[in-house]
């Protein structure tokens, strides 16, 4: 399909001469997806704001008690724009919300905004250099306070600071905000952006108040009291918070959407493990919903069996994969560990990378570890699947390795362990602690020993693994061993933030205070300049084509090793209603999540 054949089949749209479910049908015979034609739809100002994916919100009144989620990994602060890791950016979700959530299908839903931007009501330039958000007239934060255009600009002016070291420096750095009136504002881009979704939107957009953070930009960011009491717009006021164990709430009871939230109160419960948490939903109930549930599938299906709440297996991008560390890890450069001006002393070889990709077996990781929660993947990117690679496949062979490293000239030593020179190949595999990717480590290991690799195994409690303390050594996103593996969230119906992980201009390091998210530390002109053109590609076909381009550069050059992919898997008392999106955060939906009779 041309780009002109899509430009008269979505004016046909808008004229009526051609139905919403038509134009969808039309677009699944060219392999878009029901939920991407929708959006394209709605970026063409073709399609309704509002989503249809999420279910009715019936209670009429409040009083629901306690709500009491689980998560084994626990949450060490309530900054939204230093949230490293999913356990963080939830917590703070409980408390500040965006101007926009992502739905199960892919569209968006307006939150903080009065509604969501498009051509037709004029606020989404057809150029592709602006977009306008209304705001809520009715919001206010917790503390009686206003919220305004005031607000959502200078989350913009704090974000885009270098000094402030925020992890959401990327979707605020190169935009520009203007506010319009007390009550709009207006985003510009330098060039034509067909991604205008980023900023302000679902887990980068959580917006704190300016009359508190205001005196706590940039070196002094890190000083702010609210970073630890926070003072949002959302269905639940702070309560207390004790870092690395659990954060409580109370009901907004001037929460601007009537009969909401149903409960009285919320606790999110971090530490512990997968298979507690699932036990405690699934077979005591003594927990209302458990989170990420990284449980062998066969675990799960018992613990169902007692019928006091069941599994959620929800589709959307997240990737459980390897990354190869580009950097030496064990010796500082100008007192930098991994430092960019390091290379690592045998990751670099393609050779041994290409080896190490064949010594993963993902059909037994899939079969006897993940199950539903976890089929084997060949790409990085693998949703929506109009953006996933044909052109990727994955084998295990550890004849093959063994024949590759010995054609690289890695010879075994009297050990039996490979070397080259001085270097040897003996690494150090770090990951979180749970059950399934301790197992997956001890398969990759046992076929690496077969190989002449010596691997060591690295096992760090989540809560230390996923922290943002930068003087902790052991976070995943200093990356100071020379392999790691954890899941990677997509938390957009949309690649452009989740395909920034290697671009040369995010790389982790001391001077971002670990904040950059290209950890794995490649640098590569081919997908920096595949990623440019893709920020600035408005034909919908064009830009799927750049973002598999990038998949196959990172995953061909095997500097990642895509093991499998990971649905959203959950456990809800079979009494709880929690609307879940693939797209956005776990708990994006909280105002509507509330308990049957």
């Amino acid at each position: 399909m041309t780009e002109d054949d899509l430009r008269q089949l979505i004016g046909r749209v808008k004229r009526g001469a051609l139905s919403r479910r038509g134009f969808i049908r039309r677009m699944a015979a060219v392999g878009l997806t029901a939920p991407m034609a929708t959006q394209l739809l709605a970026i063409a100002g073709a399609a309704p704001a509002a989503s249809q994916s999420l279910p009715a919100y019936t209670p009429t009144q409040r009083g629901g008690g306690q709500l009491k989620i689980l998560y084994w990994q626990a949450s060490t602060l309530l900054n939204p724009h230093f949230a490293t890791g999913t356990t963080n950016q939830d917590a703070s979700r409980i408390f500040y919300e965006p101007l926009a959530n992502w739905a199960p299908d892919g569209t968006l839903v307006p939150l903080l905004a009065a509604e969501i931007p498009s051509v037709e009501n004029r606020t989404l330039a057809e150029d592709g250099r602006s977009v306008t958000w209304k705001l809520r007239r009715d919001v206010k934060w917790h503390d009686g306070e206003q919220f305004s255009a005031d607000d959502v600009v200078f989350n913009w002016e704090y974000a885009r600071n270098p000094a402030t070291a925020a992890v959401s420096i990327g979707s605020y750095r190169d935009i520009e905000v203007r506010k319009v009136d007390d009550f709009t504002v207006r985003v510009e881009f330098a060039r034509p952006t067909p991604f205008w979704a980023d900023a302000f939107v679902a887990t980068r957009g959580m917006l704190i108040p300016r009359h508190l953070f205001k005196d706590y930009v940039g070196g002094t960011s890190r000083d702010a009291p609210a970073n630890l009491r926070p003072v949002g717009t959302g269905p639940y006021r702070f309560e207390s918070f004790a870092p690395g164990d659990i954060v409580r709430g109370t009901a907004n009871t001037s929460y601007y959407m009537p009969n909401r939230p149903f409960f009285d109160s919320m606790e999110i419960k971090g530490g512990g493990d997968a298979v507690s948490a699932a036990r405690a939903v699934l077979q005591t109930g003594e927990y209302d919903y458990a989170w990420n549930l990284q449980v062998e599938d066969e675990i799960l299906k018992r613990l169902e069996a007692a019928n006091r709440g069941r599994v959620n297996v929800v589709e959307g991008g997240n990737i459980e994969f390897i990354m190869l560390n580009q950097t030496d890890p064990w010796n500082e450069v100008e007192g930098e560990r991994a430092s960019i001006k390091s290379t690592h002393p045998s990751l670099t070889d393609p050779a041994v990378r290409e080896a190490l990709s064949l010594l993963v077996d993902k059909k037994s990781i899939e079969d006897h570890i993940y199950g539903r929660g976890g089929p084997a993947a060949s790409n990085f990117l693998n949703n929506p699947p109009r953006f996933r690679s044909e052109n990727m496949k994955w084998e295990f062979s550890i004849a093959k390795a063994n024949e590759i490293l010995d054609r690289a000239g890695w010879a075994r030593g009297r050990d039996g362990i490979r070397a080259k020179g001085n270097v040897r190949l003996r690494y150090v595999f770090q990951t979180s602690i749970n059950a399934p990717r301790q197992k997956t480590q001890a398969v990759i290991k046992q076929a690496a020993s077969r190989c002449g690799i010596d691997i060591e195994l690295k096992s760090v409690t989540a809560s230390v693994f996923f922290s943002s303390d930068v003087a902790n050594p052991d976070t995943y996103t200093k990356f100071w061993s020379d392999i790691q593996m954890y899941t990677t969230t997509m938390t957009q119906a949309d690649p452009q933030l989740f395909m920034n992980q290697y671009v040369s201009w995010e790389i982790s390091s001391q001077e971002n205070k670990w904040q950059g998210r290209n950890i794995v530390r490649w640098r590569n002109e081919e997908y920096d300049a595949a990623f440019r053109a893709a920020e600035g590609e408005l034909d919908p076909v064009k830009r799927a084509a750049l973002f598999i381009k990038m998949n196959d550069l990172v995953v061909g050059n095997h500097v990642v090793i895509p093991v499998v992919r990971r649905p959203l898997v959950s456990a809800s008392l079979n009494t709880l209603v929690s609307p879940l999106s693939g797209w956005d955060s776990t708990i994006a939906f909280l105002y509507n999540w509330h308990r049957t009779a």
